[in-house]
């Protein structure tokens, strides 16, 4: 019965690593166009990579990709699932966050 319970616990814990991995996607996602939006225009795209990455614990990997166009400003957020231990190994999929807004007008 106990190697059972023990692989019970183990499948929970990357359950719960996989769902902490979403909130983190969708939170660099919100993070990186809020700062490109507040960005002037030729910085926008650093400032909303660099806001993407900046709150992420070390142990997750991943990149961002922003756009400007039509007075949006979108990120994309592909971040690597940890396997058991964050930092260790991850699994052959990444995990996606996706946010956008209007672009705000500079009144200099």
């Amino acid at each position: 019965m106990t190697p059972l319970i023990l692989l019970t616990l183990i499948v929970l814990w990357q359950c719960v690593l996989v769902g902490y991995t979403y909130t983190l996607a969708g939170h660099a996602a919100d993070e990186a166009v809020r700062a490109g939006t507040a960005a002037d225009p030729g910085a926008r795209d650093a400032a909303c990579q660099e806001a993407g990455l900046e709150d992420l614990p070390g142990a997750w990997t991943g990149e961002v990709e922003c756009a400007t166009g039509g007075g949006l400003v979108t990120a994309d957020v592909h971040l690597e699932v940890p396997v058991l231990f964050p930092g260790s190994i991850g699994f052959p999929f990444t995990v996606d966050g996706h946010a956008g807004a209007v672009e705000e007008e500079r009144g200099d």
